[in-house]
């Protein structure tokens, strides 16, 4: 004690009571920190308890509402383990788990009976055969993949709980689940991730229409709210007033077409025509209408960003009955006829170059597997995306694939997207697709048919249906398909995302003989090979592991296969839409895959968005002129326009006799050129270094050095004279090209045969002029190594003297040495 009162002494005391000082301080700040921190937290434990009983107080609305029978979208569980458990196993369940299980054969008991899920016409159900890829066939010039026989019992598909009872859930923040009964309208599209259609009756409409949800429900506060903003989603056949405003008479999008070439008629039937004698105004549709700046780069735009909300892909599908499980082809399964009916199947084949005879008994509306990725189910999509026209362009089209494929489309698109179905009929003769199928259609409001009074082709046709066109994309079918669930929204996206890019859906093929749906692999794509032949490759394996796809991600597609695409409209009459020139069929896609991807956009297949479509072995049509010379003009047409330097390798490959005018007219190419001038367009050598690497493109056949195997020398031109010459690969002189016009070429001079004294002469290298052509490794055999001047009668050799000092040409002899001719270098091993 006495040491501690001497520090207490003096300054010592007041450095002691300054530390007790600070000490207690300390402790009464802590201590007010600490209840502040109480406080704050206590009132946000509060806010959290008066937010979560409100919840509660509103989902136990909701359910109080609908157990007195207030149908309202709420997410569905899953049936599978709680129809046993709530006795929900009657009939519509029974479909519904055929339908889930795409159709494999299997017996599944329902109560005290079995079903079998196999469909064969309207007796028992039988096997049916499994259909053979190696029996698909061509389309014209286009060529298929050969596609994959899916496992549909893998896939998800749509859930026909028809007349029945419904099994829902509401999720709340703690993960509850409440499963109750109530009655939803037939045929709802099941998704387990998805919103459930609500009925909702009005004015005009059936009891039965349901309508969707625009948008995601992203707070439980405004369920109420939700309900009352949704848009129906069945408006087929009844009649009921159209969504848009205006019923006023369509208008193309050309001012100076604008009372010349539609011309509509009754407007109860929405039929309008094309004049045969305003067909010029059909032309005029070609043309783009919006002006495009010069100097204008695509690219370089600034892309508009929209703020939208999100919502899952609607997996919808609408029906006006019950559908038949036992009905021929049900659920995309393979059908057969019995042996008796062969010949009626015979008889009736030509009609479409398909079996007709079973096609006309398939339900318009069958349900077909959903074969989208599974992750598909799970992706968003904005809210305000674009609407879109989908137009079928037909010409004599069998009646029920007709009626198939516009129901398909009626059935499985988001009604607030499908703006209109726009059926252009060129010049059909068949009396089914007159009278009765105006009659058929005014079932549909949104439903309207084009014809025109004379044979213009696929191309012009389109360009008719587009003209009139309401919606802000364009969405162009062939008229033989069946569109899948959720096959919209996925294409309309990536228009939204950009209108530049023009997406594909994933073309799966429907049997031609038992009209069965066949599965095609997700990393498939459209290329071209020489001469400009459409055909299907895999996506290489380096590209895949490169980007880390996934087999719902897009691809991007180097050519489109023309039938199935969508496509901004504003940006379709900037890229000049087809090229008019082009006639009826053929080279039409190759021409708007070259200008969308060198001109600024992009292609893309869209695994997520499926649609089958019916390959024929042949057209069952016939062409206004000759089929093969009108397919050969519009692809040298395309080739002039767009592949530059690169149009000798269409030539090269078995058109050579197009060359010269005197051959084909392609007509005039003026415009074409100007438009791809003002519209900026990059090389076609940009297009194959950076959209289509991996095509084989070389410029010449052959080049370096020619030798000679009798003389063991090699050819040199100098000073406009050739001569033999020790062969030295570094002098310029001894360097010429074969080139795919099958010239021998040294920079601008190529070698001709002389047609006097059997000698040769030097020309100007002109592609179209025939006389230069030299015919080299034509075919494996002995006169391959010979260098043979077709052009001059009797198809004679050149030939060197033994001396080195003389060329001529001469009978061509297998045997002898001084005939034949080496390249130091070939890009083939033999040419056509």
């Amino acid at each position: 004690m006495m040491k501690v009162r001497r520090y207490l002494r003096g300054s010592g005391r007041v450095l002691g009571f300054v530390f007790i000082a600070s000490v207690v301080w300390l402790l009464l700040d802590m201590a007010a920190l600490r209840i502040s921190l109480n406080d704050q937290t206590g009132q946000l434990l509060k806010e959290q308890v008066i937010k979560e009983r409100h919840l509660f107080k509103q989902q136990s609305r909701v359910t109080q509402q609908m157990r007195r029978g207030f149908k309202h979208p709420v997410q569905r569980i899953d049936l599978a383990a709680t129809e046993t458990e709530l006795g929900l196993l009657n009939s519509s369940n029974k479909l519904s788990h055929v339908y889930r299980q795409g159709g494999k054969k299997q017996e599944q008991m329902f109560g005290d009976k079995k079903v079998n899920s196999v469909l064969h016409k309207g007796d028992s159900l039988t096997k049916a055969d499994k259909p053979k890829a190696s029996e698909q066939k061509e389309e014209g010039a286009l060529k298929i993949v050969t596609p994959k026989q899916g496992d549909p019992a893998k896939k998800k598909a749509v859930n026909w709980d028809l007349n029945g009872q419904k099994v829902e859930q509401v999720h709340n923040d703690s993960n509850k689940v409440e499963a109750i009964k109530t009655k939803v309208p037939p045929v709802v599209q099941e998704n387990k991730n998805a919103l459930f259609p609500t009925p909702k009756k009005g004015p005009g409409q059936n009891e039965n229409a349901v309508e969707i949800p625009l948008h995601k429900a992203d707070s439980k506060k405004k369920i109420k709210d939700e309900a009352e903003s949704m848009t129906e989603t069945k408006a087929s056949q009844h009649k009921v007033e159209d969504s848009h405003p205006s019923k006023a008479t369509l208008e193309p999008p050309h001012k100076d077409v604008k009372d010349k070439g539609v011309k509509p008629k009754a407007e109860d039937n929405k039929v309008e025509t094309f004049a045969k004698g305003d067909l010029n105004a059909v032309e005029e549709t070609l043309k783009p209408t919006i002006k495009v700046q010069a100097g204008k780069d695509f690219k370089k735009e600034p892309k508009v960003v929209k703020k939208s909300g999100l919502h899952k892909v609607l997996s919808m599908d609408v029906t006006n009955a019950p559908r038949d499980a036992h009905a021929v082809g049900q659920f995309g399964q393979a059908a057969n006829v019995a042996s008796a009916e062969n010949v009626e199947v015979r008889k009736r084949w030509d009609e479409g170059h398909f079996n007709v005879y079973l096609s006309d008994q398939i339900p318009v509306d069958r349900a077909i597997p959903d074969t989208r990725p599974d992750t598909c189910v799970k992706n968003l999509v904005h809210n305000d995306l674009p609407s879109t026209s989908v137009i079928f362009c037909f010409v004599d089209e069998v009646w029920s694939t007709l009626l198939r494929s516009v129901h398909s489309v009626l059935n499985r698109s988001p009604p607030h997207l499908l703006t209109e179905i726009i059926l252009v009929d060129d010049f059909s003769t068949r009396d089914y697709l007159k009278e009765k199928l105006d009659k058929y259609m005014s079932k549909f409001p949104k439903v309207r048919i084009i014809r025109l009074n004379e044979r213009q082709g696929l191309i012009r046709a389109r360009l008719a249906g587009a003209a009139v066109a309401k919606g802000e994309v364009l969405t162009f079918l062939d008229s033989h398909v069946e569109c899948n669930v959720g096959w919209l929204e996925p294409l309309l996206e990536r228009v939204y995302q950009d209108p530049r890019k023009v997406p594909c859906p994933v073309i799966e093929v429907i049997n031609d003989k038992d009209m069965s749906y066949m599965f095609v692999d997700n990393f498939q794509r459209g290329i071209f090979k020489w001469p400009l032949v459409f055909g299907w490759s895999p996506v290489p394996e380096d590209y895949i592991k490169k980007n880390n796809m996934t087999e719902s991600d897009p691809i991007r597609c180097p050519v489109m296969a023309g039938g199935l695409f969508s496509i901004d409209k504003k940006y379709f009459y900037e890229l000049g839409a087809y090229d008019p020139g082009l006639d009826v069929w053929g080279g039409e896609n190759m021409e708007i895959s070259f200008k969308i991807w060198m001109c600024g956009g992009e292609i893309e297949i869209i695994p997520c968005s499926r649609v089958g479509h019916i390959f024929r072995g042949k057209n069952p049509y016939k062409f206004p002129k000759d089929r093969q010379k009108t397919v050969e003009r519009n692809l040298a047409r395309v080739a002039e326009v767009w592949l530059d330097e690169y149009k000798d390798l269409f030539y090269g490959h078995g058109y050579h006799h197009l060359l010269g005018k005197k051959f084909i007219d392609v007509g005039n190419l003026t415009d074409q050129i100007e438009l791809r001038k003002k519209l900026q367009c990059k090389s076609f050598k940009w297009y194959l270094d950076n959209v289509y690497p991996d095509m084989d493109a070389p410029l010449v056949k052959a080049d370096g050095l020619v030798f000679n195997r009798g003389l063991r020398k090699c050819l040199s031109l100098q000073k406009n004279t050739l001569l033999f010459e020790t062969c030295d690969l570094s002098k310029r002189s001894q360097h010429f090209n074969y080139t795919w016009t099958r010239h021998i070429q040294h920079q601008d001079l190529c070698i001709a045969p002389h047609y006097k004294g059997n000698g040769f002469t030097l020309q100007p290298c002109e592609s179209t002029k025939s006389e230069l052509s030299w015919v080299h490794r034509s075919s494996k055999t002995a006169m391959g190594e010979h260098l043979i001047a077709k052009s001059v009668a009797l198809h004679m050799c050149l030939e060197a003297g033994p001396k080195g000092d003389t060329f001529h040409l001469n009978s061509c002899d297998s045997s002898n040495s001084f005939q034949k001719w080496q390249f130091t270098h070939y890009y083939a091993q033999w040419f056509d």
